[in-house]
């Protein structure tokens, strides 16, 4: 039943009331969001070390120093005729200098921090029928994929959600490359080289009899690929083309080295994971304000004369204003939908 003056609250409502009294900065509020949304102990902990203002102090100490730098530069051009040191630009570039190199260094992280919040992405390919949705079904140990003997079963791409020894994992089963005139499994295997591209691993899965299938993958980056042989099981002539990738041969069917497979992709994670310490970029658009903000500060290092004060000041607000809109501090209103929404009822 109703109570007078009551209603369920919103999804996000608490937490954006918190900021927009400005009891949590975006980062936090962002940061409450993703606790509520992990599933593993690494993405928990990354989320509390935000709310704790891990990179909050970060991005405000640079903005701190920024907008101490502007307001020197200023007073250089709303005062030209006092006695303010001739070499003020000369000095405001070596302070403009460290942050610039702190926050390159800071962006140079692999993505570490988006790869916790989202997950490291697996694709599995291959030609068709070698076992992919199979491998993808031992992997979540259940029947998430449809498997058959029909050639391209698979057409959209199917993804799972895992916990590999405490780290997220996005493994995505995807259609099997061949030459095909059904527009359906055309489009399916456009997906799953497009996926292949944007994975941060590939599991290549093929046959003991596969010969011609290097051209599928001629486009992709071997050097984030694991090669896998399935069906080794069968008794059939190897084919000798196959040597050359090294591959992990396995059977699905008997379950045969797949410990092996899985401590391969263990030591990709592990590698890949190695700076989560320093990790403070968690999300997409923390990057793209960074790369904004250094876009600017290049320009700031392009102005040499003192004519030029007021276009090296406009060069300062605005990389000033990156950082505060990382923190929420400015011209929010347009992202605050998308964060909130994510929410789930009240919290």
């Amino acid at each position: 039943s109703k109570i007078e003056n009551c209603r369920l609250a919103e999804a996000g409502e608490f937490t954006k009331i918190a900021f927009f009294n400005e009891k949590i900065n975006l980062l936090k509020a962002e940061a409450i969001g993703d606790l509520i949304a992990s599933e593993t102990e690494i993405q928990r902990k990354q989320a509390l070390n935000i709310i704790n203002g891990k990179n909050s102090y970060k991005f405000n100490l640079w903005r701190e120093t920024l907008l101490k730098t502007l307001a020197n530069l200023e007073a250089k051009i709303d005062f030209p005729d006092e006695d303010l040191p001739i070499d003020i630009l000369k000095n405001i570039k070596k302070d403009i200098d460290v942050v610039r190199s702190d926050i390159k260094k800071t962006l140079d992280d692999s993505k570490v921090g988006e790869r916790i919040r989202e997950g490291f992405k697996i694709a599995i390919l291959g030609p068709t029928n070698v076992g992919k949705s199979s491998l993808l079904n031992y992997f979540s140990n259940r029947e998430v994929a449809i498997v058959s003997e029909i050639a391209g079963t698979t057409r959209d791409i199917i993804e799972v959600h895992l916990n590999i020894d405490g780290f997220p994992v996005v493994m995505s089963d995807t259609a099997g490359i061949r030459s095909s005139e059904d527009e359906i499994e055309k489009k399916g295997i456009k997906l799953a080289l497009k996926r292949a591209q944007d994975a941060d691993l590939n599991i290549i899965v093929l046959e003991p009899k596969s010969v011609d299938f290097s051209d599928f993958f001629k486009d992709l980056d071997l050097k984030k690929s694991i090669f896998v042989v399935n069906k080794s099981d069968l008794e059939v002539k190897r084919s000798e083309k196959l040597k050359q990738y090294d591959p992990i041969s396995i059977s699905i069917k008997n379950e045969t080295n797949i410990d092996q497979l899985i401590s391969q992709i263990k030591k990709n994670l592990q590698n890949k994971f190695v700076s989560v310490e320093d990790t403070i970029i968690t999300r997409e658009r923390h990057r793209q304000q960074l790369m904004q903000c250094t876009s600017h500060l290049d320009d700031f290092f392009k102005k040499e004369s003192e004519k030029d004060f007021d276009k090296a000041a406009e060069d300062l607000r605005l990389a000033t204003r990156h950082l505060g809109m990382l923190v929420g501090k400015v011209d929010v209103e347009e992202i605050l939908g998308s964060i909130f929404n994510d929410f789930c009822i009240g919290k």
